[in-house]
């Protein structure tokens, strides 16, 4: 319980960091860049279309939308999207090795 303890502690301090030195920020404009990019964005949509179509609008919840369509949206995300983002961050918790 307690290496769970001090591994929350942990990110929550790189979240701060990231927050603070504005990295966060840029990280979230190079994913959404790069989700864009990649076609992702426009596939997410057409599944979007697609549940709605099939539920039917007057039965669908923005709260169904987000549950039925969250799963799907991670696993579209692109492995080298991921890898990108994962070597930023690294890179920038070694510039910042003092946390």
């Amino acid at each position: 319980c307690s290496k769970m303890n001090k591994d929350a502690q942990m990110r929550a301090t790189i979240n701060q960091k990231l927050i603070e030195t504005g990295e966060r920020e840029r990280l979230k404009e190079l994913l959404r860049a790069k989700l864009i990019e990649c076609g992702w964005k426009d596939q997410l949509k057409a599944h979007c279309k697609d549940v709605i179509k099939e539920k039917g609008l007057e039965h669908v919840t923005v709260d169904d939308l987000v549950a039925e369509i969250t799963p799907k949206g991670r696993a579209l995300v692109p492995d080298s999207v991921k890898k990108e983002l994962l070597q930023r961050i690294r890179t920038f918790l070694a510039q910042h090795a003092s946390l």
